[in-house]
């Protein structure tokens, strides 16, 4: 354990060097990082909300609406299905969250139940004494639709919050159907939160013939309904059919542009959806195409031409803020199901601050009063410890640079609990040798009995501490998860310090100095 070779020296110098190459950007001002050092890393840490200020949004994700277009979706299969088997009906309507209708023959129940209940997984047909057949979803796919539905809401927000640039959000799932957001550096989420709670669900309807919107009113057309204007200023509303010719799950690509010197989206379909709007603008040339989102008509132009490419624009008017959001939130995809605000609020950056600076005053006389009692009971040796203590704070802080980690006020609280158990190994360490050499051992057989015996006892203490926090990282959120990580991390390298670099700062003063007494 006293030898040492040229190799391993020459590594854990290196690893010093890195780690003091890797922390170096979080202590300099970020001018001087931007102006002259790009031989630096830009990597630093991340700030946490606690820590930076931000905002907090909590959103409920309304899954009962999902279940609702489900079923409606259902509705148009049931009448065709039903009318290849020539089975007369008279509905189907949807009530709430099942389905409705009623069969004419009675010895047609239960073919018809045979054929409805292939429609979709988890969909169970009941049927009662008067030839009616109500379908619904069993609680298993009902729930497994909702969680579905919640997962698919975060994914489309993490793109969607991502494009806005918004570095190291925290979005998770909180209950069955909530999902919490957090923004560090966001101080006016106002259009964050309009992204979020767009559920962006693009379609294109044909118009019915004529458009007459006062007699639709009187008496709506079957298979329609009437749609207001996306544009909230405008009172014209339209006459559409309820078909959904094309959706936005086709769509591959959308982007801002501009068209006439108006600010316009154009968006362009994928290989399935090229070729469905090649074909509906074939059969339907001359006739007024709604654009849908969100069940608001964005425009309603003349198909004048057959439009092969399966690319088009989309104009309504919009500011160049309005149409730069459109195309992001159409790139990103459709939210599921809608979702409301149930909870916001905002944390200052002067509490982050205050935070940050009780974290750095509580690390700092920790640090210092770790210090003083190591050199006082171990003199040269605790010298040794203290300096391998501060290159392991170091060391700390390069790795969560380098992972670009999020330190919260928990993050923090690992950090000071590390410190103080950093020097534990090095206590064991030296302990060992001072026994080892009251028992009659030379200096150097001391040191090397003393490395070697206490080894096994650190890397047991610290393995338990470390499959502690992968536990609390694995089944903790937030604070705890922040706690863990910082902790994780500073067990490694402060056995890689205690172990290491104390041990070749020993050895160099033995092989130099070649004591007879340890002096401790």
């Amino acid at each position: 354990m006293v030898n040492i070779s040229k190799i391993k020296m020459c590594s854990i110098i290196a690893v010093c060097l890195i780690g003091f190459y890797l922390a170096l950007p979080n202590v300099m001002p970020a001018k001087v990082l931007e102006q002259n050092f790009k031989l630096l890393p830009s990597k630093t840490i991340n700030l946490g909300l606690d820590l930076r200020g931000g905002s907090h949004l909590l959103f409920e994700v309304e899954t009962g609406d999902v279940i609702r277009e489900r079923l409606d979706s259902l509705v148009d299969s049931i009448r065709l299905d039903l009318r290849k088997a020539d089975i007369e009906r008279i509905g189907p309507k949807v009530v709430d969250e099942s389905i409705e209708l009623k069969i004419v023959n009675f010895k047609d129940i239960v073919s018809a139940k045979k054929i409805l209940s292939k429609l979709d997984d988890g969909l169970e047909v009941a049927a009662n004494n008067d030839n009616e057949l109500t379908l619904a979803y069993s609680e298993i796919a009902v729930e497994r639709i909702k969680e579905d539905a919640v997962l698919r809401s975060i994914e489309t927000i993490r793109r969607r919050i991502d494009e806005t640039g918004t570095r190291e959000p925290t979005i998770q799932k909180q209950g069955t159907d909530r999902i919490l957001i957090q923004l560090p550096g966001v101080g006016d989420p106002t259009r964050v939160k309009s992204l979020i709670g767009k559920t962006a669900k693009l379609t294109f309807h044909m118009v019915h013939s004529g458009n007459d919107v006062a007699g639709a009113k009187q008496k709506l057309p079957i298979g329609t309904k009437i749609m207001a204007d996306y544009n909230e200023d405008s009172s014209r509303e339209y006459v559409v059919k309820k078909r959904v010719r094309i959706s936005g799950d086709n769509l591959l690509n959308a982007a801002a542009t501009f068209q006439e010197g108006r600010p316009v989206v154009s968006f362009k379909f994928d290989r399935t959806g090229a070729k469905k709007f090649g074909a509906i603008t074939k059969e339907n040339v001359g006739k007024p195409f709604a654009i849908v989102l969100d069940g608001k008509v964005i425009s309603a132009p003349n198909i004048n031409e057959p439009i092969m490419g399966g690319s088009g624009v989309i104009s309504g008017g919009f500011t160049v803020q309005e149409a730069t959001d459109l195309a992001l939130l159409l790139r990103s995809g459709a939210l599921p199901a809608p979702m409301k605000v149930l909870e916001e609020r905002s944390v200052g950056p002067s509490l982050g601050a205050d935070s940050v600076k009780s974290g750095k005053i509580a690390s700092i006389i920790g640090l210092i009063a770790i210090m003083i009692f190591m050199i006082s009971v171990y003199r040269r040796f605790g010298v040794y410890a203290s300096i391998a203590l501060l290159i392991n704070v170091v060391l700390i802080f390069a790795v969560l640079s380098l992972l670009q980690a999020t330190l919260t006020l928990p993050g923090i609280a690992g950090i000071v609990l590390t410190i103080g158990m950093a020097v534990d190994a090095n206590v064991l360490i030296f302990e060992r040798i001072k026994e080892e050499f009251r028992n009659g051992r030379t200096v150097l057989a001391s040191v090397d009995s003393g490395y070697r015996r206490a080894l096994s006892t650190i890397i047991d203490s610290n393995l338990t501490t470390l499959i502690a926090a992968m536990f609390l990282f694995a089944v903790g959120t937030g604070p705890i998860k922040g706690f863990a990580v910082t902790l994780s991390i500073g067990i490694m390298t402060s056995m890689f310090s205690a172990i290491m670099i104390t041990r070749l700062m020993v050895v160099t003063w033995l092989k130099t100095k070649k004591p007879t007494t340890l002096g401790v």
